[in-house]
């Protein structure tokens, strides 16, 4: 399997994962499971598309830099400490639990704004703007103290954000 699908699938999954967990109340009922099994869906359709391009698609030039060398595990360790240190941080500053939500967008944000010039693909950095953005309002909400939608703005809609991205990348290939 082609890093790029792997990378889609990976993306998608957590898309997924960022949509289930988050798209509960105050998210009328029947809304809610809508995006589920939109979530769900599009995740299948990334898996699908991305097997089907990936047996098509040439092999990659060997002068390729590697996609998960020395530079994306340095990017990934630093994500990795960010969201669980950040999250302890808030813990021990007593903020609301809502913004752990918002914090992991943040970060996961950031993580693929920083991938982009390292794959040399400008187009992951759209998502990771957008889930950046999703996440620092997330935070203000928080500073603002509108708690109950901070999980369906920071978290179902970074999912659709991830989700589009994927799809999109997948069905590119």
């Amino acid at each position: 399997m082609s890093p790029q699908v792997l990378g889609l699938q990976i993306g998608a999954g957590f898309g997924t994962a960022f949509v289930l967990a988050n798209s509960g109340e105050p998210v009328p009922g029947a809304a809610g499971i809508a995006l589920r099994v939109a979530a769900i869906l599009c995740l299948i359709a990334v898996i699908v598309t991305g097997f089907r391009a990936n047996r098509r698609a040439e092999p990659a030039p060997a002068e390729r830099p590697g996609w998960f060398g020395p530079k994306f595990a340095l990017i990934a360790i630093t994500e990795f400490a960010l969201i669980f240190g950040g999250i302890a941080v808030l813990r021990a500053l007593d903020v609301p639990q809502e913004c752990n939500v918002a914090w992991i967008a943040l970060v996961v944000g950031l993580h693929f704004v920083a991938l982009a010039p390292v794959w040399k693909r400008a187009a992951i950095a759209v998502p990771g703007v957008l889930l950046t953005a999703l996440g620092a309002t997330g935070m203000v909400m928080a500073a603002l103290s509108h708690l109950d939608w901070i999980p369906f703005v920071s978290g179902t809609l970074s999912g659709v954000v991830l989700l589009g991205g994927c799809l999109y990348g997948a069905a590119r290939r």
